[in-house]
């Protein structure tokens, strides 16, 4: 006699539709991020240099611990720490020893990065717009924005 689902255990259904669902996550961010990536505005820094930039100026007194700015990136810890010092010789940012904890570096936004990030961002936003506000109704963004959070909430 076959055994029935528990309410724990997917069903095949279920299985088959959160892999479906995934691969086109995957496919549409990967594709939407090629295009920014390619029609990103300026070569003063990169598309992964602004990420770094973005995030800091987000952040309160716009710092970051390096290793809660490697939670924010999309690169991986040794990735991060050379596009750091890359940053850092271009006085886009800063490096500072961690109050708390001597062994920790803080990463700071300096005001001449804060102002590439600015003016990086404002045509950078036109793209977002166009690509991903473009194709998506208003309602639809909402959406998005609810199923994504829901996402990554759940990591």
């Amino acid at each position: 006699m076959a055994e029935s689902a528990t309410a724990a255990e997917p069903t095949k259904r279920t299985r088959i539709s959160a892999v479906s669902a995934w691969e086109s996550l995957f496919r549409a961010q990967v594709a939407v991020m090629r295009t920014l990536a390619a029609e990103f505005p300026t070569r003063d820094i990169s598309f992964n240099e602004y990420d770094v930039l973005f995030n800091l100026s987000r952040q309160p007194n716009r710092e970051l611990r390096l290793r809660d700015l490697n939670k924010h990136v999309l690169l991986t810890q040794p990735s991060v720490s050379r596009l750091v010092d890359r940053l850092v010789a271009r006085g886009l940012v800063a490096k500072c020893p961690e109050p708390s904890d001597a062994r920790g570096t803080v990463i700071r936004l300096t005001d001449t990065g804060y102002d590439m990030f600015r003016r990086v961002a404002v045509d950078h936003m036109k793209t977002i717009t166009d690509r991903v506000g473009g194709r998506l109704t208003p309602e639809e963004l909402e959406t998005l924005v609810i199923l994504c959070d829901k996402l990554r909430d759940a990591s």
